[in-house]
């Protein structure tokens, strides 16, 4: 495909995305001067697709309303980017609960791609390997996700219906401001008016009946909702609290414990890095059970301090004996 077809192309789609955009924003999207963005606009009116021009402070170029292409048209980069994409998604446990969607939308997909694409894709689908998923996904229905959603984007608030782990339902009126995937689960996050304006997280797959309420909020400032959500299930209670000190950056300890996991945070005395000790972190975590912790502060290849609880070291201990004796066996197991 020649550059300048390709850029017509390319100019197509920005103005398909929707709304008016400037001939300065088109020339800057495409490589181009704007005098080449006006000979472009004259190629798609020449093949009867209606561009309007606008003038004026806010003038520019758009589509007619209304006007919709029939036919597909991807490159080979964008083909294998939406093929693979649904394909991660779903391995991801990030499809919506109509499972069948991605299935029929890649089906959709290649049967409009001329058949050298679709044999080259094939091959690339049929010797791809995945590494196991996260565990059991659980999506959310498109009739919630989609009007949580649209909250977010425009700041509306909502009410929904809401069942908790332990079954109880309740009716919730939320300012929603984020939206994560994470772990095969979609949460959102929200200030939960019914609670008194708390700052809580829902899981999408145990909403039901979203309806958008008149007015807007401003979302609250400080850490974005990924960040909030990975905290509270960091700081959720557990039957152990653990607290180390270990020689590193939050970088290097969140390459073993994840920050769904594990708080890192200063030590409060000053001094917390010098050339001589290093940089020491605070570590905090809330886990159910303590036999997997031994082996993975082994594999940080960090010094650590267990700071609590008395019963880690113990196991710390007992693990460093296990590896000594095993190294010190030799080959025949004597």
């Amino acid at each position: 495909m020649s550059r300048p077809l390709a850029r017509v192309l390319t100019l197509l789609e920005l103005l398909q995305s929707g709304g008016t955009r400037t001939a300065a924003e088109l020339a800057g999207r495409l490589g181009v001067d704007e005098r080449t963005v006006r000979h472009y606009v004259g190629h798609l009116l020449d093949l009867d697709v209606p561009v309007e021009s606008l003038r004026g402070r806010h003038g520019g170029y758009r589509l007619a309303p209304g006007f919709r292409l029939p036919p597909l048209m991807l490159s080979d980069d964008e083909a294998l980017a939406v093929l693979l994409g649904l394909v991660a998604g779903r391995r991801a446990g990030l499809a919506t609960a109509t499972g069948t969607a991605g299935e029929t939308a890649a089906a959709k997909i290649r049967r409009v791609l001329p058949e050298r694409l679709r044999r080259r894709l094939d091959a690339v689908l049929a010797s791809l390997a995945l590494t196991a998923p996260p565990g059991e996904s659980f999506p959310p229905e498109s009739g919630v996700l989609l009007p949580v959603a649209d909250a977010v984007n425009h700041h509306r608030p909502v009410s929904i219906r809401y069942a908790a782990a332990d079954g109880r339902r309740s009716e919730r009126t939320l300012h929603p401001y984020g939206l994560v995937a994470h772990g095969g689960k979609w949460y959102v996050t929200a200030r939960d008016l019914t609670k008194g304006g708390q700052d809580r997280t829902f899981r999408l797959d145990r909403v039901t009946d979203v309806r958008t309420l008149p007015g807007s909020f401003e979302p609250p400032a400080g850490p974005d909702p990924a960040q909030r959500l990975l905290t509270g299930l960091a700081t959720v209670p557990y039957r152990h609290e653990v607290t180390l000190r270990i020689r590193g950056t939050a970088a290097q300890i969140h390459a073993r414990l994840p920050a769904g996991l594990a708080v890192v945070r200063e030590p409060p005395s000053p001094g917390g890095a010098d050339e001589a000790t290093g940089h020491w972190s605070l570590v905090d975590l809330r886990v159910e059970r303590l036999d997997w912790l031994p082996a993975v502060l082994a594999s940080m290849d960090l010094p650590f301090v267990i700071e609590r609880p008395d019963e880690l070291r113990g196991l710390v201990v007992a693990f460093a004996e296990r590896l000594t004796h095993s190294a010190r066996r030799g080959p025949t197991g004597a």
